[in-house]
């Protein structure tokens, strides 16, 4: 660049530098904060940014995953991988366990993912994490619409709307009491097109299932579903072959799949481009069963 010439930062370069300070900031603010990791694409960029956080030194913080059992196989493998990759540290919350010591039941649609907010606020008071940082943002629901990139959360880890905090000029407040504390959300502005076109810039390997692929599925409730152990297909329902990929990977049992040929980082870019339903509006059954849905589970624990 010439002297005198303009320097303009891009928006994901704005985006980027907001992610980064709010890492860093937590790292100053706390004494055990921890990422929620679980190998889907927005917790992938969230620890991207955490590695170029604190390059280069190493990430001061370890990782958690809340395991439902019914995750997918390609992207338990991915999680495991990059964890060894960069000699992080994982810690496993499994429902499974809970399930099996009797402290949780099944559901009677099969779905774990409602399950997970026993053994998340477990392992959050086990390890004593008092920073909690989950890849949320507010384009996926209304409720998380609501957030704050520091959201307090209760002795009980409830949520309650009415105790969010101003966060003008970038100026986060962590302070809690004992028992309580933080989830932080350094993607909250960021869209999930913001999120597909980082990953396209910094060329940040994915789960393929993020792809489209050929994969046994089965139609129920407007959505393409895998079959499992879980309990799925039911009577009446068919599997059949269909090329499809994932916008979100999560439960399987709630968890749909797109039809898509998007094999390229820039194929996906431009059908999420062109899409008028969110993620979670597309794809989750979970987020499907009131309008409150999401609401509902945050207060109670949930991210």
């Amino acid at each position: 660049m010439s002297v005198g010439e303009s320097y303009a930062l891009t928006h994901l370069d704005v985006l980027e530098s907001e992610s980064v300070h709010i890492f860093r900031e937590v790292a100053g603010e706390f004494e055990r904060p921890v990422i929620l990791f679980s190998g889907g694409k927005d917790s992938i960029v969230m620890l991207h940014l955490a590695l170029k956080a604190f390059a280069p030194a190493p990430v001061p913080f370890t990782l958690l995953h809340v395991d439902t059992g019914h995750n997918f196989p390609e992207v338990l493998d991915y999680r495991d991988r990059i964890v060894a990759q960069h000699g992080l540290r994982l810690h496993i919350a499994s429902v499974q366990e809970f399930i099996d010591r009797g402290e949780l039941r099944e559901r009677a649609d099969g779905t774990r993912n409602p399950l997970q907010t026993v053994p998340l606020l477990h392992a959050i008071r086990a390890h004593r994490f008092d920073a909690v940082f989950g890849g949320g943002r507010r384009d996926e629901e209304k409720a998380r619409a609501k957030e704050r990139v520091f959201s307090l959360r209760d002795e009980f880890g409830g949520w309650d709307p009415r105790r969010q905090r101003p966060e003008l000029w970038q100026l986060y407040n962590g302070r809690h009491a004992p028992g309580e504390h933080v989830r932080v959300f350094p993607l909250s502005n960021w869209t999930e097109l913001d999120v597909w076109q980082y990953i396209g810039r910094e060329k940040i390997e994915i789960p393929a299932i993020y792809y489209a692929h050929e994969r046994e599925v089965f139609a129920r409730s407007g959505m393409w579903l895998a079959p499992g152990h879980w309990g799925g297909p039911r009577d009446g329902e068919r599997t059949e072959r269909r090329r499809v990929r994932y916008r979100t990977v999560g439960d399987m049992s709630c968890t749909g799949a797109v039809e898509s040929d998007a094999e390229t980082i820039e194929q996906v870019i431009a059908e999420i481009a062109a899409s008028r339903l969110t993620e979670r509006g597309a794809t989750r059954a979970d987020d499907k069963l009131s309008e409150a849905a999401m609401e509902d589970r945050k207060r109670e624990g949930y991210f």
